[in-house]
């Protein structure tokens, strides 16, 4: 639990060194940040080692708090690694933040979802692929609530000093519609690859998951070859694609948190 308090408080604290910083004119301490995230990073990573990795014999602790906490690392890494190339500093704080907090009540709301990846490799195959998809139209759904915003800024009459932190309008769409198409191929990929290799796809457990699921790659979809054959944008891309983030996350964490959460309690 002293782990888990420690890698909240960098998260945080790399939170609002970049906060701070977009208020000023100089902007953010990119190397505070940067150093405060790194150690929250490493602690998060042992964390994780030590809560989904519980013993080979028994199997991995894949509970709802640990498959969000890893989410979230990943999330984390990318947006870390992407913010020296990409403009996305205005999600940093948000990534971070919401990073922190579900590390945080990992530790607070210790649960087990035990399963044996070893025995099953191709069921690490289908995680896998689920879990960087899930990622992936996680990002791309942050980078739909950036250029909301940065739509809206711009129709503003009145410029504030945080308009020297916003990136261009049209770099943020095309990250936006490359990360859409990223995720959305590795949805698929996940969603063959649980057919080809789980034979519950449409058990009482699992009904729903697959089929938000679906619904949400279906959305996914339109979305991507409506862009690339008719040019689609704007507010209807926007809403789509945090639409589909809302069904994945209900699919992935719904039920599990109503099992896991919300029982336990």
């Amino acid at each position: 639990m002293l782990m888990d308090a420690i890698c909240f408080v960098f998260y945080m604290l790399a939170s609002g060194v970049i906060v701070t910083g977009m208020f000023q004119e100089k902007g953010p301490n990119k190397f505070a940040a940067i150093m405060c995230v790194l150690i929250a990073m490493g602690l998060h990573i042992a964390i994780l080692r030590s809560g989904i990795l519980v013993a080979p014999e028994m199997g991995q602790n894949m509970s709802m708090l640990n498959v969000a906490s890893l989410v979230g690392w990943i999330i984390s890494v990318t947006m870390l690694v992407a913010s020296f190339r990409l403009p996305n500093t205005i999600l940093l704080p948000v990534v971070y933040s919401f990073t922190g907090l579900i590390v945080l009540l990992s530790g607070l709301i210790p649960s087990a979802h035990l399963i044996q990846i070893n025995v099953k490799p191709n069921l690490l195959i289908h995680i896998s692929l689920a879990l960087f998809a899930y990622a992936c139209l996680a990002i791309a759904s942050l980078y739909a609530v950036q250029l909301s915003y940065i739509n809206f800024r711009l129709k503003e009459k009145n410029a504030s000093m945080l308009h020297s932190s916003l990136p261009p309008l049209m770099a943020v769409e095309n990250i936006l519609f490359k990360l859409l198409l990223v995720g959305t191929v590795l949805l698929t990929l996940s969603l063959i690859s649980g057919f080809m290799f789980l034979d519950n796809m449409f058990a009482k457990e699992q009904a729903h998951k697959t089929i938000l699921s679906l619904l949400a790659w279906g959305l996914y979809s339109v979305v991507v070859i409506g862009h690339l054959l008719f040019g689609w944008r704007g507010k209807p891309v926007i809403w789509s694609t945090i639409i589909g983030g809302v069904l994945l996350t209900l699919a992935y964490f719904g039920s599990r948190f109503v099992r896991e959460v919300i029982l336990n309690a």
